[in-house]
């Protein structure tokens, strides 16, 4: 659904539909549309499945979800097939994370590769990406993550030739460059070397991007080399906050002096890292939020930081760990099924306004073709002003956009649609 229109007479004509959710955007823009599918065919078997779907279940299904499955769901989703198939169709269960064989992913009935997001090399050229995972779940249970309520501090490998054959079938379908979507590359850094060695020895020159968090990125700093050597362009790390008594509470395993640690051994590598936050917290505040942005242009990765980044604001999913927090139930109201997270604002209603000012200016920067410089500077003359602070003036001599590799997909699994998302799914908000 992301880069097509909805085939109606496919969905009209199905026993089974399966909506893929993820993460938060794309259950946001599936409860959008399951109604609408529910409509077009009473008959049919709606499923919803992957990471948000259990924290989720009740509310996907008062919208036509007749299952849910999260975890690893691809045994269930057979069962439930093979169930339909034989007319009788099998309990799924909400969760699963039995340990499974993998199957190569069958991608030939989807739009062409150069249909789907492109890696920018930050100089106006791009190439095409492909996307895969080698690992699903995660050790850590860092308290406001959507991994936790599922996975449980668990995860799972996918088998190294089942990832090698994905990634050859996307070269041969045309990407030159892959990004792997494990939550953390490092959770099994012996697994994870051992397969970019195996995917630089068959294909020089293909590229690839991972997550990992800086406190592995610390940790197992002996291999980042190696992935600067097997064609790694950039490392996203989830740094979420420049404030140690925030990254306590979010229980992070980093503190702010690991980050900037990160950064300089990132840079001494030749290592890109694109670091994402959750700026808008309750222990935000105005000149927190301000410092934040300092601290980004000090460390010179304005160009590093995808602008929706600077506008996130933190989801407190059913099941969070969140809940579990002392002054939880003073903090956080009530579980708003519609935006997937449990209602909160801030003691301060100025800094409620600057998250939604400074979504609107990345959101408008980003249909208007702005450079993550320009969106940044507007974006930081907000903040200096809801601060109280002088707004400072973009630098000349950084006038000009450093040249650093990205991917052209810039809305985070974390943000909410865009009106233009929700447009493809042919509904309008």
């Amino acid at each position: 659904m992301a880069v097509e229109a909805l085939d109606e007479a496919a969905a009209i004509s199905a026993d089974l539909i399966a909506l893929y959710i993820p993460m938060h955007t794309a259950t946001r823009m599936a409860a959008e549309l399951l109604p609408r599918l529910r409509t077009m065919n009473p008959a049919a078997h709606i499923n919803c499945y992957g990471l948000y779907g259990p924290v989720n279940s009740n509310y996907l299904k008062s919208l036509g979800a007749d299952s849910v499955v999260g975890g690893e769901f691809e045994g269930p989703l057979v069962d439930l097939a093979r169930g339909l198939l034989a007319g009788n169709a099998p309990s799924v269960p909400l969760v699963s994370l039995a340990k499974q064989v993998f199957q190569v992913p069958r991608r030939s009935d989807l739009p062409a590769l150069s249909h789907y997001g492109k890696l920018n090399d930050g100089r106006d050229g791009s190439v095409v990406a492909g996307y895969t995972e080698a690992s699903r779940g995660c050790k850590h249970t860092c308290l406001h993550c959507p991994v936790v309520p599922v996975y449980k501090g668990k995860f799972r490998i996918v088998q190294r030739d089942v990832v090698m054959a994905d990634i050859r079938n996307q070269v041969a379908a045309g990407a030159r460059h892959i990004t792997f979507g494990d939550p953390d590359f490092f959770n099994g850094p012996a697994h994870a070397m051992a397969l970019v060695q195996s995917v630089a020895d068959e294909f020089p020159g293909l590229t690839y991007d991972v997550t990992i968090k800086v406190e592995h990125l610390l940790r197992h700093a002996d291999l980042l080399p190696t992935l600067v050597a097997t064609g790694c362009v950039f490392v996203t790390t989830a740094v979420e906050a420049v404030d140690d008594n925030i990254l306590a509470i979010l229980d992070k395993g980093h503190t702010v002096d690991d980050f900037h640690r990160a950064v300089a051994l990132a840079n001494d590598l030749g290592l890109v890292l694109a670091p994402t936050f959750v700026p808008f917290t309750p222990w935000t505040t105005l000149a927190g939020y301000a410092n934040l942005l300092t601290t980004i242009a000090d460390l010179d990765l304005i160009d590093h930081v995808a602008p929706v980044q600077l506008a996130i604001r933190l989801l407190v999913t059913q099941g969070s760990g969140l809940l579990g927090l002392p002054d939880a139930g003073e903090m956080f109201g009530d579980y708003h099924q519609k935006a997937l997270s449990h209602v909160w604002r801030h003691p301060d209603p100025a800094v409620d306004a600057l998250q939604i000012a400074v979504a609107a200016a990345a959101e408008t920067g980003d249909s208007d073709g702005l450079t993550r410089r320009e969106s940044f500077h507007r974006i930081r003359a907000l903040a200096q002003k809801a601060a109280g602070l002088p707004t400072l003036a973009a630098p000349i001599d950084q006038a000009t956009p450093l040249p650093v590799p990205h991917l052209s997909e810039a809305w985070f699994c974390c943000a909410e649609p865009t009106v233009r998302q929700f447009a493809n799914l042919g509904v309008a908000i």
